[in-house]
């Protein structure tokens, strides 16, 4: 398993389109990976899961993958939160 813990500084934090981009990023990947807020974590693949967590802008998250592209799955998804996701 690989991790990296990532703070959301896009100000709309993880909703609608920046949910979409990073779930639809997350399902180009073989590995399973999730993202955990606090106490909560969620299926980085379902939309669904990773609206449910509410994640705000300034909030640290966790993602964390499992599998044989589990390192490229989780650096290239802390590479799209950095970017704000291109704002």
């Amino acid at each position: 398993m690989y991790s990296q813990v990532v703070t959301l500084q896009n100000a709309t934090g993880l909703h609608a389109r920046p949910a979409t981009q990073f779930v639809n990023l997350a399902t180009t990947f073989q590995s399973q990976i999730s993202i955990s807020v606090a106490d909560k974590d969620g299926d980085a693949k379902s939309i669904l899961k990773v609206l449910s967590l509410g994640i705000a802008q300034g909030t640290q998250v966790k993602i964390a993958a499992e599998g044989h592209d589990e390192k490229t799955a989780v650096e290239s998804l802390v590479m799209l939160i950095e970017s704000g996701f291109d704002k």
